[in-house]
């Protein structure tokens, strides 16, 4: 953003001098900003804590009569850990530099300020803040609108999904979870814990192929000193560990016979025995099963227990590859381009129309997982305030893709997806907006209730994306 570029956010200057007060409130004012300036420190913590959360950046003088400017600091970064702080002081040294850098300052100006420098600071701050929202309110809102903290999707195989952990989630019953690498089967298996009465316990994966047969056994269940060589003291399995919450069992196609027989076991008895042990251990764990492996076929080649498998099976949930849903990947590519850009401290908020079209049109043989990791590299590589198809990484399988003629110069629908359904985090944002006024009449103040906002922020943005009440 050039210098002449105007903000939204509402600043906080104070200072006890009256000639730099003022001169800082009307050049932040100059970027737009809505500007509250205080002669004591007092009081503009005290605004600051009233504002709850509304407020994006406080510039305050380092040494004043009473409050000091370190000590708005820390009160500040108290009420809001998010908050942009400015320090300025005429009487600048190391030691208060650091001391400020240490409790959250984002800059140390000394007197007499260049507004210009001030200007650009107050954009880099609001910047941010804005981003690190929109990130806030989009996971904060993925459970209402979409299912669960963490799934994101809209397309109809997603919310079929989402309606059945919201019927499985509360129930003891095993879960066998089917599907490709990097489909996100870990955080069904999370949404399905935190919808049951087992939130508040543990929820402890375990990736069988991630551990050596010969020591499975004993990560599962555990083992007794001297059970075996090399066991030098006694050792808590993650069935035990997990005891009154949920265990994730990835990749259960990996797991030995013996080992098959055991957990079966345990499934059906509630208790099993550690590994050299003699005394049965009662148990109240749930077991999830993932893989994405065909253990049917592994059954009919009698590399995996027949009775065990349909014990795991006892509700099934298949999750679709990402080029079965393709509709989903422009809001899940939204959702990866904030996060990655929150991640890595930069400001990258949109996706071009030529890239967007070849993320809808790729296989993505990695699914979910390839789609978010892709992101993260290519905004940290990115050199501007976009992302575009030169910013793909050499090599990439994604820059070999070319989009058919016909949805070259297409509409959004030509490709699968609905026309202007959530093109930018902006338009979702919108989208939640109206959706709250619809269910609760017109009433902002339940609306921003129920999209977890405070009222002064709806109506800042019911007025920057012009939404009616009556839409």
């Amino acid at each position: 953003m050039t210098d002449e570029g105007k903000l939204q956010g509402i600043a906080v200057v104070v200072d006890d001098h009256a000639n730099s007060r003022e001169s800082m409130a009307r050049a932040l004012r100059r970027r737009g900003l809505t500007v509250h300036a205080f002669d004591e420190g007092e009081k503009a913590v005290a605004f600051v804590e009233e504002a709850a959360g509304e407020v994006d950046l406080v510039v305050t003088d380092l040494k004043m009569p009473g409050m000091s400017g370190l000590e708005v600091l820390k009160r500040v970064k108290a009420a809001d850990l998010e908050i942009g702080v400015l320090l300025v002081t005429g009487f600048g040294t190391v030691d208060s530099a650091v001391e400020a850098m240490k409790l959250g300052a984002v800059e140390y100006l000394t007197k007499p300020v260049d507004l210009k420098l001030l200007r650009s600071r107050a954009a880099g701050v609001i910047e941010k803040r804005t981003l690190a929202r929109k990130v806030r309110f989009l996971q904060d809102r993925l459970d209402s609108v979409f299912g669960f903290d963490n799934l994101l999707g809209k397309s109809k195989q997603m919310q079929d999904l989402f309606g059945r952990i919201k019927m499985v989630g509360p129930t003891r019953s095993t879960v066998l979870i089917t599907g490709e690498s990097g489909t996100g089967k870990e955080l069904i298996a999370n949404a399905l814990h935190q919808n049951s009465d087992r939130r508040n316990k543990t929820f402890l994966p375990l990736n069988c192929s991630a551990i050596p047969r010969d020591i499975l056994e004993s990560e599962i269940f555990g083992h007794e000193r001297g059970s075996f060589t090399g066991a030098i003291e006694k050792k808590v399995g993650k069935f035990e560990l997990a005891d009154g919450g949920t265990l994730f069992l990835d990749e259960i196609g990996d797991l030995a016979p013996e080992t098959q027989v055991k957990l079966l076991r345990a499934i059906e008895e509630l208790s099993f025995m550690r590994l050299g042990g003699a005394k049965q251990i009662k148990i109240d764990t749930r077991v999830i099963a993932a893989t994405n492996r065909d253990l049917e076929l592994l059954v009919d080649e009698g590399k995996f227990r027949s009775d065990l498998y349909y014990r795991l099976k006892v509700v099934h949930l298949r999750v679709s590859p990402l080029r079965e849903r393709r509709e989903d990947i422009p809001l899940l590519a939204e959702y990866f381009l904030q996060l990655s850009a929150s991640k890595v401290g930069k400001v990258v908020d949109r996706i071009s129309p030529e890239l967007m079209k070849r993320f809808i049109h790729y296989q993505w043989p990695g699914n979910v997982r390839e789609l978010r990791n892709l992101i993260e590299s290519m905004v940290v590589l990115s050199q501007r305030e976009y992302l575009d198809t030169d910013d793909i990484p050499p090599g990439e399988r994604l820059a070999e893709i070319e989009v058919p003629p016909a949805a070259a110069g297409a509409s959004p629908s030509a490709v699968g997806v609905e026309p202007g359904q959530f093109a930018t985090m902006e338009e979702l944002e919108r989208v939640h907006i109206r959706q709250a006024l619809e269910k609760t009449g017109g009433n902002r103040t339940k609306a921003a209730e129920l999209l977890g906002i405070g009222l002064r922020t709806l109506h800042r943005k019911l007025k920057g994306y012009q939404v009616e009440d009556d839409e």
